[in-house]
């Protein structure tokens, strides 16, 4: 409630309460003390409303309040309800009203509700609605003013909302000349930059040394030759992908990261630890599952309870993973081993526990098949991410990442908002370096920047 309305209240508080009262206010946190001035508010307002005679001064200040929140939920093209707001609510008619004990509450309430039936957006009509239905008179003035200050945020989100692009293209033009300034006065700036495209243009013409046809688990996927093959030619979008990509498996000790990238690094380095927690996330999920079959991945519950397991051992695993792995083995094992009692299926064998226990303490090591398996297809999914879009992309998910699709599709929406506005300041730079990497044979269709 703004001061003007409050100011009224003062008076009385300091009046009309006691001081043990007032101690107890200062005693309060914050918000039970605002809420507290709020009640006794509309408390004095009930009495100011029901003395003989009227004393009209808090609903005065009440009403113009009201008033500006309403004319702050016009736009600027509608001057023909701004003008009839301010002459139905005109504080000093108003006054005058109240001097000769003839303001009217109730039909200024009304009338206050009829405007918010126009201006408010849909998702307000139930509440709106509501206050129809409200006969006590300064209950019908506390419900508007709150669903009133609803209606200021929406207008609020409403406005940022429509700014974000013009502010977000004042952002992209700002970053991309402060860039330049640095570039005019440092020729050699891109340097790194360049190196890092071209690395990744080398990734994509080197034929892969590996495929991801099939492992261990025996979950058949995609083949990276078959991946590969999807990116010929190279163009400007690939290489910039295979780039970003690339970028999420840096060395630290590598001191050349681009330089259009430093803002983002650590940001980068978020995006690293979390696909590194879904690469074990995954991973365990794999395994778990190719023991308890598929009764049991296919309810719910047991998975939601197999990724809580995992990810309450994650803050542990990078400093000591193969402690953290054995403790989530055993966890593993002894939920899987309940599960299947409470469904009254078989229980594991001791050999199928033992396996089951040894096969998931073995991806504490990086160099674990299952392991990597589902790191190559998680980078797979997120290079389809910056080519095809998220939801494309969740569409045919490689074998091994159904169970974690909510936390992909997270991953992948966080990787392209970052590339992407990476991609709008320093598109200009990134196609003129990638005309000098792409053959000659091979045309530019698109800039950088328009993708």
């Amino acid at each position: 409630m703004k001061d003007s309305a409050l100011s009224r209240l003062r008076p009385f508080l300091k009046k009309g309460k006691k001081k043990e009262e007032l101690r107890l206010y200062s005693s309060c946190p914050e918000g039970k003390v605002k809420e507290t001035m709020h009640n006794d508010f509309w408390d004095h307002l009930r009495e100011q409303l029901s003395a003989t005679p009227p004393d009209f001064s808090c609903a005065l200040d009440l009403l113009n309040d009201m008033k500006e929140i309403l004319l702050s939920l016009l736009l600027p093209r509608q001057n023909r309800l701004r003008s009839e707001i301010e002459a139905a609510l005109d504080a000093d008619f108003l006054r005058q009203e109240a001097e000769r004990g003839a303001l009217d509450v109730s039909s200024l309430s009304k009338y206050i509700l009829n405007m918010m039936t126009l201006l408010c957006a849909p998702v307000r009509d139930e509440a709106v609605q509501t206050l129809e239905n409200i006969a006590d008179p300064v209950g019908l003035l506390r419900g508007i003013f709150q669903v009133l200050g609803l209606m200021k945020m929406d207008m609020v989100n409403y406005t940022i909302q429509s700014l974000q692009p013009h502010l977000q293209e004042h952002s992209i033009q700002y970053e991309r000349a402060k860039f330049q300034e640095q570039l005019d006065q440092q020729p050699g700036l891109l340097n790194h930059t360049t190196k890092w495209l071209a690395q990744a243009a080398a990734d994509l013409s080197t034929p892969p040394t590996c495929s991801d046809s099939a492992d261990s688990s025996g979950v058949a996927g995609p083949s990276l030759d078959e991946a590969a093959s999807d990116t010929e030619p190279l163009s400007p979008a690939v290489v910039l992908s295979q780039g970003f990509l690339n970028l999420l498996l840096w060395d630290p000790e590598n001191e050349e990261f681009p330089e259009t990238l430093q803002m983002d690094r650590t940001r980068l380095r978020e995006l690293e630890a979390q696909l590194q927690q879904l690469t074990v996330l995954a991973s365990v999920l794999l395994v778990a599952s190719s023991f308890s079959g598929s009764v049991l991945c296919g309810s719910p519950q047991f998975v939601d309870k197999m990724k809580r397991l995992t990810k309450a051992l994650m803050e542990e695993f990078k400093p000591k993973p193969e402690d953290a792995m054995q403790t989530l083995s055993e966890q593993v094992s002894q939920e899987i081993h309940q599960s299947l009692k409470n469904m009254g299926l078989a229980a594991l064998s001791s050999d199928s526990t033992a396996s089951l226990i040894r096969q998931l303490q073995n991806i504490a090591k990086k160099e674990n098949c299952v392991r990597t398996v589902i790191d190559q297809r998680i980078h797979l999914f997120l290079k389809c991410c910056l080519l095809l879009g998220v939801q494309r992309s969740l569409l045919d998910l490689p074998g091994g990442l159904t169970l974690i699709e909510p936390e992909l599709a997270e991953l992948g929406q966080k990787f392209i908002n970052l590339t992407h506005h990476n991609q709008q300041v320093f598109g200009p730079y990134y196609t003129e370096i990638l005309k000098t990497l792409i053959p000659p044979g091979q045309e530019l269709k698109t800039n950088v920047e328009a993708l």
